[in-house]
């Protein structure tokens, strides 16, 4: 399949990043035209489109699903995008931004070279790839089809463009916090004592499933037992429940945890959930625009040092969207080490933050929130506020 649109209806619609903004990020990164090849930057670039047959999965045969959008510095209505044969359908029925929507390839070699059909193989060229999206026999083929280009990791320059949300995007995170706290509060509330952890899980699943979300994860602990996976454990009277999920909406990712208890929540417990809300409405309160990202852990690490029981505590902030992860990177501490180029850098209207605080207390468990922030023209609103006491369990 070649399907193609006509010039004056590409032209017609609108395209949904700022072309002169990515223009500057690949002057600024050294290359002139950008192959991406990330589901999550494919969705971003063109728009909305995620491979429904590729959704939860890569591999095909002996190859995986590899999806390439092309785009050259300053010339945005030449821009192409090359899916898979299994899309053609699915692309047929969508009205995309790109002028040049080709359902072609049936793996990553030949995805790359229809790419390559697309750029001036003759000459010398610099070229953007996202070398961890790009598996070695697509990055050979690429190679071997532009023999005179000069390789670029174009990682920063995409993570920079995603940077500040669109008000669709602020709606798709706050759409996805608010369903995954909703799904949240329904399983605690009807689990009954003795529930194992798996099955609070597999609930959390179906809970989530039923509100439109993907379930990406679930993070769970149960009573004085600090070991976050799913087992046989049980959740018994008396004992504190912390769920941490994950739940995709239409690719973008609610990251929330809540806690709740059997039975009502005694006053060591109700003080111990106080020092964790107190640390993340510090972090809440240094989100505006203007303040350079450093604050964040700096508010929140001066209220957790005041908690009497900092020793057991830990605050991370990072940024959230299509990647659980991604810009503004504020610190290089946490379970994903990576350089906080942004922790000097203002915050912006329409970064989003995800905030945690966990306390792992030796003798009640571990106690947790972790809540979603977008910052605004004024200050910073909280996706899925809600939920944030001691929920009660059910039965």
């Amino acid at each position: 399949m070649n399907q193609a649109t006509s010039a004056r209806e590409t032209t017609e619609r609108t395209i949904p990043f700022e072309t002169e903004q990515l223009d500057r990020l690949m002057d600024q990164a050294g290359f002139d035209i950008l192959l991406a090849t990330s589901k999550h930057n494919i969705q971003y670039l063109t728009g909305g489109h995620r491979s429904q047959f590729f959704e939860t999965m890569d591999a095909i045969a002996l190859t995986r699903f590899l999806p390439v959008f092309v785009y050259r510095k300053g010339a945005p209505r030449e821009a192409v995008y090359i899916g898979h044969r299994l899309e053609a359908s699915q692309l047929a029925a969508t009205s995309l931004w790109v002028g040049d929507v080709r359902a072609a390839s049936t793996g990553t070699v030949d995805a790359v070279e229809l790419a390559a059909e697309r750029v001036d193989a003759g000459r010398p060229l610099r070229v953007g790839i996202e070398k961890a999206f790009l598996p070695v026999d697509a990055a050979e083929a690429l190679a071997h089809a532009l023999p005179k280009a000069r390789f670029v990791d174009a990682t920063w320059a995409l993570e920079r463009l995603r940077a500040r949300k669109s008000a669709y995007e602020l709606k798709m995170l706050r759409e996805a916090s608010d369903r995954v706290v909703d799904a949240m509060l329904a399983v605690m509330a009807t689990q009954p004592p003795g529930a194992g952890k798996r099955a609070i899980v597999d609930a959390l699943r179906h809970e989530e499933a039923a509100r439109g979300l993907n379930f990406d994860y679930c993070l769970i602990t149960a009573g004085r037992d600090l070991n976050r996976a799913p087992s046989e454990a049980r959740w018994e009277a008396g004992e504190t429940l912390s769920l941490d999920s994950g739940g995709n909406y239409h690719g973008y990712i609610g990251d929330v945890c809540r806690m709740a208890v059997h039975g009502g929540a005694d006053q060591e417990l109700v003080d111990l959930l106080a020092e964790v809300e107190a640390v993340q409405q510090a972090a809440f309160a240094s989100v505006r625009p203007g303040a350079p990202g450093r604050v964040i852990h700096a508010q929140a690490g001066a209220a957790l040092e005041r908690c009497r029981h900092r020793e057991h505590m830990h605050f991370i902030a990072h940024g959230m969207g299509l990647v659980t992860h991604e810009a503004p990177r504020l610190s290089t501490r946490g379970p994903v080490p990576y350089p906080d180029e942004d922790s000097n850098l203002p915050l912006e209207p329409g970064m989003v933050v995800s905030v945690e605080t966990t306390l792992r207390h030796p003798r009640r468990g571990f106690v947790k929130l972790e809540d979603t922030v977008a910052v605004t023209a004024v200050g910073h609103e909280l996706f899925g506020d809600r939920g944030r006491g001691w929920n009660r369990g059910g039965g």
